[in-house]
């Protein structure tokens, strides 16, 4: 299977399932990390994956970092949990920065009383912001189709 992986393309990295390889990769100074932590996210436990997802949210490339943090999204996705580690991780870069969607992947995903507090609070943030949108954008539709309605019976012949 060890074929399969083109550490310097990043060409089947997708699949990796051997923690030990990405370890030896991680050793060797390996490019497309971020790729392969994907990879082990789809492939194998949480548990197997979590430690080498964290230690790639640390790469010096900014693209790997990001893959890394898809990979905890994934593995969020996947499992409906994460460790503690990949939570304080999340928090650490915050929901601004490069683990945004990973932030939110693991507000969909993971069932609310399994959240540490932190989470739970983004939670009821990102909750209350979205319904407060919502109502926003609804109003202002009703408002324009009211504006174009009063618009057309006002208008001469």
């Amino acid at each position: 299977m060890a074929s399969e992986w083109d550490w310097e393309s990043g060409k089947g990295l997708l699949g990796i399932d051997d923690p030990a390889e990405w370890d030896a990769a991680w050793e060797r100074g390996e490019s497309h990390l971020g790729t392969a932590a994907i990879g082990l996210a789809l492939q194998c436990s949480l548990e197997e994956a979590s430690h080498r997802i964290v230690r790639a949210t640390q790469l010096p490339h900014p693209d790997q970092r990001g893959y890394a943090f898809i990979a905890a999204g994934t593995a969020a996705r996947l499992n409906r949990e994460l460790t503690p580690e990949l939570y304080a991780v999340l928090r650490a870069e915050g929901p601004k920065g490069l683990a945004e969607d990973a932030i939110n992947d693991t507000l969909t995903f993971v069932q609310f009383r399994k959240l540490p507090p932190w989470f739970k609070w983004r939670w009821v943030h990102a909750t209350v912001r979205n319904t407060l949108e919502g109502w926003w954008l609804r109003s202002a539709d009703a408002v324009g189709e009211a504006w174009r309605a009063t618009a057309e019976r006002t208008r001469w012949p």
